[in-house]
């Protein structure tokens, strides 16, 4: 099967920064979209920011000049570098993918999701 591994949440002040990493390891043929979402206490899951194989991004309105996504096709590895952190963006992060795991089949893959919590 295929695994997502999330690293690198904690506890930071505001204006902080923070650094996520996701590693997939498996069965793996090919990825292609990987991405960042996060749930907050309360709230529905939601988009944080997605990147294509093409490296194309997309990010949430909220974390747009603030985060940065990027991935290494070569190591199945994806990103999320986060800047100017805020307490609004507390919340647990789960890293998202498609992976192949042949030309045809694709499954919809999560990680157990890592706690980023901005406070002061």
């Amino acid at each position: 099967q295929v695994q997502l591994v999330e690293s690198g949440g904690g506890l930071v002040q505001p204006g902080g920064s923070l650094r996520l990493s996701c590693a997939a390891s498996g069965n793996i043929f090919s990825i292609g979209v990987m991405g960042w979402y996060r749930q907050a206490p309360g709230k529905q899951r939601e988009l944080v920011a997605a990147i294509h194989s093409g490296a194309s991004t997309n990010y949430a309105d909220s974390v747009k000049g603030r985060f940065t996504i990027s991935r290494d096709n070569t190591k199945n590895t994806v990103s999320l570098q986060m800047n100017s952190l805020k307490p609004e963006d507390t919340a647990v992060y789960y890293c998202n993918a498609e992976v192949f795991t042949s030309l045809t089949r694709s499954l919809e893959v999560w990680g157990q999701g890592t706690l980023v919590t901005v406070s002061s």
